[in-house]
């Protein structure tokens, strides 16, 4: 056979095998990106509405430590008008503190969330009210008005602030719930999308791939080891959200029981106070509570009943406007021994004075002076002012 008579060698483009093949490739090429774009949308929703359930999961838990912040700035407020002490006005200012970031948080987080905007302004105004109850209380307590402290306090419980923020709290977890359900829902749904398109995709290409194996082992072994490292993924993720979820779990059963704990102690403190004015008012004799400068700050009914001064009259009024110092037919004292005795922390007994009323008139008393200790300082001083008939 001559080289004239030899058959042509098919070319690729001739070769129906080849052409077949190159069909199959581009079929499976086709099918592959059609899958992958309808993945890659349906992943990007997905992980948009994963945030979008975050993002709801956290505002849910800031409006709950919102919550929690309030009632503990309510708390340190009381506790702090009840000891003034600078320990509990730093405590007092960090609930504040906390609860202006946790009013931040939560607006972050909320700002897309329109019908969520009226509910965010009125709790700024409440904030912004407590912040301002906070300051006048402490500057009454600095100036000593305790009538303005008590009621400062009395007309805030009874505006019903901590209900109202408890009610606008609840109201937004409810609404926070509602939409997290929604999302929830389109996720499942999109996941099912993708779900569903994805095994399409792989059905048609098992189908097509199934006249080149060893394409398809490669494929089968690949997608494998995609799912196993998509497994690991979400138990890691399982794994720290359940510690996260301890985590907030505790931390918020200790916030619960210090809460218990100074609201506990604050009516103690409370009861203290109440049954120590009970016994002062109970005694027959005059007794004054001064400052260090010597001006009244508290009495009991009988200088009220003797002097026919009203409480509001004296307070704050210097002692020596009202008492005098000095046996019968002598001059008062030069010397200011009460100033003395409150600078060296000691008593004062057994002194002759007088006692002046609204209409000018002396009442004789034997005074005594206890000094008022805070720890090693002294603060001030209680008068205990007998009567006596003159002359005696």
């Amino acid at each position: 056979m001559s080289p004239a008579d030899t058959p042509p060698f098919p070319t690729a483009v001739s070769d129906p095998i080849i052409r077949r093949i190159v069909a199959l490739f581009a079929t499976v090429a086709a099918i592959l990106v059609v899958v992958a774009a309808v993945a890659l949308r349906n992943i990007s929703r997905a992980t948009a509405s994963n945030d979008w359930v975050n993002q709801t999961h956290a505002a849910i838990l800031e409006l709950g430590s919102l919550r929690g912040s309030f009632l503990a700035s309510d708390a340190a407020l009381r506790t702090l008008l009840v000891t003034g002490s600078e320990q509990d006005e730093a405590a007092c200012r960090e609930a504040m503190s906390n609860l202006s970031e946790n009013l931040e948080v939560l607006r972050a987080l909320l700002r897309t969330d329109r019908a969520s905007a009226p509910a965010l302004e009125r709790l700024d105004a409440l904030s912004e009210g407590r912040s301002k109850l906070t300051r006048d209380a402490l500057a009454a307590r600095r100036g000593g008005k305790p009538e303005a402290i008590r009621s400062l306090v009395l007309a805030d419980t009874a505006a019903g602030v901590t209900s109202e923020v408890r009610r606008i709290v609840e109201k937004l977890k409810t609404e926070q719930m509602a939409l997290l359900a929604a999302r929830d829902s389109e996720a499942y749904l999109q996941a099912q999308t993708t779900r569903w398109t994805v095994g399409t995709g792989v059905a048609l290409n098992f189908l097509l791939l199934g006249l080149a194996g060893w394409l398809v082992r490669d494929d089968v072994r690949a997608r494998r080891r995609a799912a196993e490292v998509l497994r690991e993924a979400n138990e890691q993720l399982e794994t720290r959200v359940q510690e996260r979820t301890a985590e907030l779990a505790k931390a918020n059963e200790v916030l619960r029981a210090e809460n218990l704990e100074r609201a506990w102690g604050a009516q103690a403190l409370e009861h203290q106070l109440r049954y120590n004015e009970l016994i002062v008012n109970s005694i027959s004799d005059l007794v004054f509570v001064l400052t260090k400068a010597q001006n009244i700050s508290r009495l009991n009914p009988a200088v009220t009943h003797l002097t026919g001064f009203e409480t509001k009259e004296l307070v704050n009024r210097p002692l020596q406007s009202l008492v005098r110092l000095g046996g019968a037919g002598r001059p008062a004292v030069s010397a200011d021994p009460l100033a003395q005795a409150l600078r060296e922390g000691r008593e004062y007994r057994e002194a002759d004075a007088f006692v002046k009323n609204r209409a000018g008139a002396e009442t004789p008393v034997s005074f005594m002076l206890f000094p008022l200790r805070d720890r090693d300082r002294v603060v001030g001083g209680v008068v205990i002012l007998r009567t006596r008939e003159k002359g005696v």
